[in-house]
C-alpha cells in the first residue's frame, strides 16, 4: 500500500521549480507509505512522485516509481494486484523477463503490453500513473469500486494528481471552496461522487481510467456492475449458495498473499466473521482483532467477536477502551482528515487500524457485504415502503405524531422513535427523494439555510439526481444497493477505511469486493437478498454452520460515537469558542450565524435528534478551513 502524486504538462514546459512541490507532496503522504519514498523526474513533461509501505516484494528493487528496463514507462502504483503471479506466468510465456517478484513490474509489463486492456486482467484495488516517455503520455487509473482514492485537477495545461488532497494542496492547487460539494456534505457527512471540497478538484470514478496525450484527453468507463450474467439470473436458491460459498472462499484465498504479516478484522457482525471464518481455512494461524468499549455497552460488541475467534480457534485479541481512549484519538483523527469527512465511526476505525498495526501490516475486512446483500435498516425499511400494506400506512398516517416524539442515536427507545419517524415521513416521498432522505441526515432545504450566500437549488437539484442516477437502473430493490454500492460504499465505507488505516500504515483487503463475487450477487435475483424475514439472507443461509447461532439472529448493529456526551460536556468549550464560537462564523463568512446558534441550542436541548451528528460534520470542517485556509 503506498501513496502516489504527480504533475504533469501536455506541452513541453519548464517544471524544475515543481520539484520541490513534489517533494512536499510525497511528504505528506509518508503515513501511506513510511518506508521508503522516490521521485522520477522527465524534464519538460512530468514528474511522479511514491511513498511505499512494502506488501509484496520488500526489497529495494521493488521501490517506486518504478521504470521497464527500456527507460521508457515509468509507473507510480498504490494498491494490490492479486492474481498478479497468474498474469506473470503468461507474459513469461510471451518471452518477458522479470527483474523483481513484485506486482508493481507485473503490472507495468502488462500495461506495455495491452495498454488500457490491461485492465480487464486485474483482480484487486489501486490507483496508478504510467508515463510514456517517448510519446509524452500519461495514463491514470482507479479500481472497479474506488477502494483506493485518486484525486486530480486538469487546468487544459497541466495534471496534478494525488492519492490524498493534502498532497495536491502541496502541489499547488487553488483553494476555491465548492458551496453545493459542502451542500452534500451536511447532507450526509461526506462528500458524494466525483466531486471534492474544491471547485476545480475532481477524483476520478471508480473503474474509470484517463489518458493524456498531446492535445487529447480521454476519462473512459472500464468496468461496470453486470447484472445480467445470464448463468445466473435462473439460478435455483439452493445452486446460487453453492457458487456464493466458492466464490467469497476463492475471493478470500486470493487475498492472503502478502510478505508481511497478515491477520483480520473480527468485528462480531456477520461480514467479518464470515471473512474470518474463510480465511482461518486457509491461514490457521489467523490473528484476528476487534475493539470493545466498556463505558458504552450499548456499543460494545466484543463478546460476539470472542464467540468466533473461539469457534473458528483464532488468535483473537480484543482491544477494551475507555471513555478517554476514544477521546484521545480525536484530535489525530482531525489533523489527519484533509477533506471534510464526518462519519464519526472513523474514530472507532482508527483505534481498530493503530492498535492491529502493532502485530501485522494487512488486515482483512467485511466492508461492502452491507451494500450488495442489503444489510442496511433502511434495505429493510425500503422493502417494506415497496410492499406496503397496514402497518405501512398506519405509519404513514401517524407521521405527524412520531415527529414531536423525543430521538436520540444514543438510546435505545429513543433511537426506534427517530428510525420510525424517519420511515414514516420516507413513505410519502419519490423513490429518489425517499433514497436521499435516508442516505443523510438533513434535508436539503435545511442544509441551504446553513449558508450565508445564496445556494442555486436549481444547481443543487441537478448535481443530487447525477448523484443518484444508479437508482433508475433496475426497477426493483437492486436499485438501492447498486446506488450505495456507487454512492455510500465508495463515498463512505471505502473512504473511511482507506484513510484511517493509512493513518496507521496499515493495508486492508475487502473479498467482497471481488468483482466476479460482486457480478454475481448482483445478477440474483433481488429475494434472494433481502425478505419480509431477513436482510442479507442468502448470506446468513450459506455461511449458516460456520457461524454462532447469536451472530446470526442478532439485530444490525451499526457503531456509534458517543458523540453528544462530548458535546455535552468535554467538548463544549471547543464548540462554543473555538469551531462555533459566533465571533468566528461572522469573520469566516461562509454560514449563517443564526442558523449555527440555533442549532447549538438544539444540541444542548432535552430533545437533541441528529443535531449532534451537523455538529460533529462543521467541526470537522471547520479544523480542515483553519488547516487549509481556504
Amino acid at each position: 500500500m503506498c501513496g502516489i502524486c504527480g504533475v504533469y504538462y501536455q506541452k513541453e514546459s519548464n517544471i524544475q521549480h515543481n520539484r520541490a512541490a513534489v517533494e512536499m507532496a510525497v511528504l505528506s503522504l509518508n503515513k501511506r507509505g513510511p518506508e521508503n519514498s522516490g521521485i522520477a523526474e522527465f524534464v519538460g513533461h512530468a514528474i511522479l512522485g511514491h511513498a511505499r509501505l512494502a506488501i509484496i516484494d520488500t526489497s529495494s528493487a521493488a521501490n517506486q516509481p518504478f521504470t521497464d528496463p527500456s527507460g521508457r514507462y515509468t509507473i507510480a502504483y498504490n494498491g494490490e494486484i492479486f492474481n498478479f503471479k497468474k498474469i506473470k506466468q503468461d507474459l513469461s510465456n510471451q518471452g518477458l523477463s522479470f527483474n523483481t517478484s513484485s506486482d508493481t513490474e507485473v503490472l507495468l509489463y502488462n500495461y506495455i503490453l495491452k495498454k488500457e486492456k490491461c485492465l480487464d486482467d486485474l483482480q484487486g484495488f489501486f490507483a496508478f500513473a504510467i508515463y510514456d516517455n517517448v510519446e509524452k503520455s500519461i495514463f491514470l487509473a482507479r479500481d472497479r469500486f474506488g477502494v483506493k482514492p485518486l484525486f486530480y485537477l486538469f487546468d487544459g495545461d497541466k495534471l496534478m494528481f494525488a492519492s490524498e488532497l493534502k498532497a495536491m494542496i502541496a502541489l499547488g492547487v487553488e483553494r476555491n471552496l465548492d458551496y453545493y460539494s459542502l451542500a452534500n456534505y451536511l447532507h450526509l457527512n461526506y462528500i458524494p461522487g466525483n466531486y471534492s471540497i474544491f471547485k476545480n478538484v475532481s477524483k476520478l470514478a471508480p473503474g474509470h481510467y484517463m489518458k493524456i496525450c498531446k492535445n487529447d484527453i480521454a476519462v473512459k468507463k472500464y468496468f461496470e456492475i453486470n447484472s445480467s450474467i445470464a448463468e445466473y439470473n435462473s439460478l435455483s436458491y439452493n445452486d446460487a449458495q453453492k457458487i456464493l460459498q466458492e466464490k467469497l472462499e476463492d475471493a478470500v484465498q486470493k487475498r492472503l498473499v502478502s510478505d508481511v504479516p497478515l491477520g483480520a478484522f473480527l468485528s462480531g457482525g456477520i461480514d467479518s466473521s464470515v471473512i474470518a471464518a474463510l480465511a482461518v481455512k486457509h491461514k490457521p494461524d489467523l490473528k484476528t482483532f476487534s475493539i470493545g468499549f466498556k463505558d458504552e455497552p450499548m456499543f460494545d460488541e466484543t463478546n460476539y467477536a470472542n464467540m468466533v475467534a473461539k469457534m473458528h480457534k483464532t488468535d483473537h485479541t480484543a482491544f477494551i477502551l475507555d471513555h478517554n481512549d476514544l477521546l484521545d484519538c480525536l484530535n489525530p483523527v482531525l489533523e489527519y482528515t484533509d477533506e471534510p469527512f464526518a462519519d464519526s465511526s472513523a474514530l472507532a476505525v482508527y483505534i481498530l487500524s493503530r492498535q492491529t498495526r502493532q502485530q501485522v501490516t494487512v488486515a482483512l475486512s467485511g466492508d461492502g457485504a452491507d451494500e450488495i446483500f442489503g444489510g442496511y435498516n433502511k434495505h429493510m425499511a425500503e422493502y417494506k415502503v415497496r410492499q406496503g400494506g397496514a402497518k405501512a400506512q398506519l405509519l404513514k398516517t401517524m407521521s405527524p405524531f412520531l415527529g414531536i416524539l423525543p430521538q436520540s442515536r444514543n438510546n435505545p427507545l429513543l433511537n426506534k422513535f427517530r428510525q420510525l419517524n424517519r420511515f414514516s415521513k420516507g413513505m410519502s416521498l419519490s423513490d429518489m427523494e425517499r433514497y436521499w432522505q435516508w442516505a443523510g441526515f438533513l434535508d436539503d432545504k435545511t442544509a441551504i439555510k446553513y449558508f450565508k450566500h445564496a445556494i442555486e437549488k436549481d444547481v443543487l437539484q441537478k448535481r443530487k439526481e447525477e448523484i443518484l442516477c444508479h437508482l433508475s437502473t433496475k426497477s426493483d430493490l437492486d436499485s438501492v444497493l447498486l446506488q450505495d454500492t456507487a454512492m455510500v460504499l465508495t463515498g463512505d465505507m471505502l473512504t473511511k477505511v482507506d484513510m484511517m488505516s493509512m493513518a496507521n500504515s496499515l493495508e486492508v483487503r475487502t473479498p467482497f469486493l471481488d468483482h466476479d463475487l460482486v457480478n454475481f450477487v448482483f445478477s440474483l435475483p433481488s429475494d434472494y437478498k433481502i425478505d419480509k424475514h431477513s436482510r442479507k439472507k442468502i448470506l446468513k443461509d450459506t455461511f449458516r454452520t460456520i457461524l454462532p447461532e447469536e451472530i446470526l439472529s442478532r439485530p444490525k448493529h451499526g457503531f456509534e460515537v458517543p458523540m453528544l456526551k462530548w458535546f455535552k460536556k468535554e467538548l463544549r468549550y471547543r464548540i462554543e469558542n473555538e469551531w462555533l464560537a459566533e465571533d468566528f462564523i461572522v469573520e469566516q463568512n461562509i454560514f449563517e450565524p443564526k442558523v449555527i446558534n440555533k442549532l447549538k441550542k438544539k444540541l444542548y436541548s432535552a430533545n437533541p435528534e441528529d443535531s449532534h451528528a451537523t455538529v460533529w460534520a462543521l467541526i470537522v470542517f471547520q479544523n480542515c478551513w483553519k488547516k487549509w485556509t481556504f
